[in-house]
């Protein structure tokens, strides 16, 4: 299912497809990537069989939500590559089980997606349309020395506010802060 659509990007479901699957494999097994992503459960992926419980779990965490929250797939409109993930959903607390109040934009790119504006153009999408529903403001949170990440955070117009244990089980990150005009 189509969440939203930008410019060159579809926002989209991920599906069980095999291409879906080996995208999903290539990107969450690479340490380059999941390095960033804490401690991530199940990350790296080591085993492309592990991928379509990667999606299975993703769909499963959300589906009350329909589809106002998730982690879903950025595909290319002209060649229709998945070049990444953009989310929206409660940040987890200090205790991971129970979510916050508090709502997250992020995005996780293949290193060839990298540089092209990608992670901008579907965060940006994905927060004004969160926006949409209400939310007064919205959280990037990214592991210190994501260089990279905070770039984007700050080309979404996000204030950056400092270092915060307040999500992911108190792991310290950078927090990076956007409210609605």
């Amino acid at each position: 299912m189509t969440v939203l659509t930008t410019e060159r990007l579809i926002v989209r479901d991920w599906s069980e497809s095999p291409a879906d699957l080996d995208r999903a494999y290539d990107i969450y097994s690479r340490a380059e990537v999941v390095r960033w992503l804490g401690a991530a459960p199940g990350l790296p992926l080591t085993d492309p069989a592990r991928a379509v419980d990667l999606v299975r779990r993703w769909h499963a965490r959300f589906v009350a939500y329909g589809d106002r929250y998730g982690i879903w797939a950025i595909e290319r409109r002209d060649t229709g590559l998945v070049v990444g993930s953009v989310l929206v959903k409660p940040l987890p607390g200090r205790d991971e089980s129970v979510p916050t109040t508090d709502i997250e934009v992020g995005w996780h790119l293949h290193p060839d997606s990298w540089g092209h504006g990608y992670a901008t153009e579907a965060a940006q999408a994905a927060v004004s349309r969160e926006f949409t529903t209400g939310t007064p403001e919205i959280w990037a949170v990214v592991s210190p020395g994501n260089d990279a990440s905070m770039a984007v955070a700050r080309r979404l117009g996000m204030t950056q506010v400092g270092r915060r244990t307040d999500w992911y089980g108190g792991e310290e990150l950078e927090a990076f802060l956007l409210r609605r005009d």
